[in-house]
């Protein structure tokens, strides 16, 4: 998918570009396309290189909270409402574990813990599963949870906006936490109208009600604040989950007696490792859509939305943020480097740059984690659970959009 997705780009690029080239004569966009691809692949470079520090720190902490024990008290909280939510499992089944133990991790934005946990989800589920090549009933639901993001701490978002140079890197927190639960209810809901799941039960009802509660309450208070106020209000609540979060990682280490230190040295080189690994596939990603834009194929695209909007008589302020959602359910690579497109194009405070982050934050890769997830057990037939994704793809996203002109325009 991701193969013919990049090069599409490319030969798109190179065909709109030859187009106005020989019916217009105009050698413009071929130019255009060939200085496109020294600036993307610089651009790529520094973004690689400048995420080194940041990604070391991180990476550094959640190594810490790993051996502390942290993940796997998030998964113990987790546990009762999956035992509902999923009843062919048995209580006590390892599978529980590992879904509760992604959960968290995905919670806390920790992707190189969350992908191993959920494919070991994945495979506990499987020895459950009455069918070696259909996807059961708990395999959908755990795998559109995965797809819908439930992330409360989006890190790799803040990084590219510091990299970027954001004045307020983590400004988008809220709008993306909002976007993110909508996301998660969607897709929650879908499988369970699908699945007949008892929505109602105490415990379920328990858990959702204190999480709906939690953000009918924020919502409400954010609402008599005014636009200048609600970026101030958000920065200042992201900057104090950022530091509480660290004070709480490092006094877990401290009561466990923990060499916090060596863990986070190790932790930080991953994270080094990690950043410097990033640099070939933003260069890939990054170029091809240099060369989409430079030829004006995307101009096109965003031009035709436009006035397709417009004649509703709508706003179209959204519409050049759009190309992040649209590549969000194919590739996360893909629509990470759209995100790092936008707001280098638009520039990364303004309303498109901050919009394409919460996008990005609003949901995850469905058909890369249906790929990989199902794949990892031999599930061809996956029933209902790539619509149920992307219906929870599409709320999130819409969700990004409302939220982004509530808190930035």
């Amino acid at each position: 998918m991701l193969n013919a997705i990049w090069i599409g780009f490319f030969l798109t690029g190179i065909v709109v570009a030859l187009g106005q080239f020989f019916l217009g004569d105009n050698g413009a966009a071929l130019n255009a396309i060939a200085d496109s691809t020294f600036e993307m692949s610089k651009l790529s470079a520094e973004i690689g290189f400048g995420l080194v520090g940041i990604l070391s720190l991180w990476m550094g902490f959640f190594k810490i909270a790993e051996t502390s024990g942290i993940i796997q008290k998030l998964g113990y909280l987790l546990e009762p409402l999956f035992t509902r939510l999923m009843p062919e499992v048995p209580k006590g089944h390892p599978a529980l574990g590992s879904i509760t133990m992604n959960m968290a991790a995905n919670m806390l934005g920790l992707d190189n813990a969350a992908t191993p946990m959920g494919l070991k989800a994945m495979a506990d589920l499987q020895t459950l599963n009455p069918s070696s090549n259909t996807a059961s009933n708990a395999q959908i639901l755990f795998l559109v949870l995965n797809t819908s993001s439930v992330t409360l701490i989006p890190i790799t978002i803040f990084m590219y906006r510091a990299q970027l140079g954001a004045a307020n890197p983590a400004d988008v927190f809220i709008p993306i936490l909002l976007a993110t639960l909508a996301s998660t209810f969607a897709g929650l809901t879908a499988v369970a109208w699908v699945q007949k799941l008892p929505l109602f039960n105490r415990v379920v009802l328990g858990y959702l009600g204190f999480l709906v509660v939690c953000v009918t309450g924020l919502i409400y208070w954010l609402s008599a604040f005014n636009g200048d106020e609600l970026a101030i209000v958000s920065k200042l609540i992201a900057s104090a989950v950022l530091v509480g979060v660290i004070a709480v990682f490092l006094l877990a280490a401290l009561k466990r007696k923990l060499d916090a230190y060596s863990l986070f040295v190790e932790g930080a080189k991953e994270g080094f490792f990690t950043s410097i690994k990033l640099i070939p596939y933003l260069v890939a990603m990054l170029v091809a859509i240099g060369v989409l834009r430079a030829s004006g194929a995307l101009d096109l695209v965003v031009g035709g939305l436009k006035a397709s909007i417009s004649s509703l008589g709508l706003d179209t302020l959204f519409v050049d943020a759009l190309p992040v959602a649209f590549m969000k359910p194919l590739s996360g690579s893909g629509a990470r480097a759209m995100m790092i497109e936008v707001m280098n194009t638009h520039g990364v405070d303004s309303f498109l740059g901050r919009l394409a982050s919460v996008m990005q934050g609003s949901t995850e890769t469905t058909f890369y984690v249906l790929a990989v997830y199902f794949g990892s057990v031999g599930i061809s037939r996956i029933r209902h659970a790539l619509w149920c994704g992307l219906l929870a793809d599409a709320v999130g996203i819409i969700t990004a959009v409302f939220v982004s002109y509530w808190f930035f325009s």
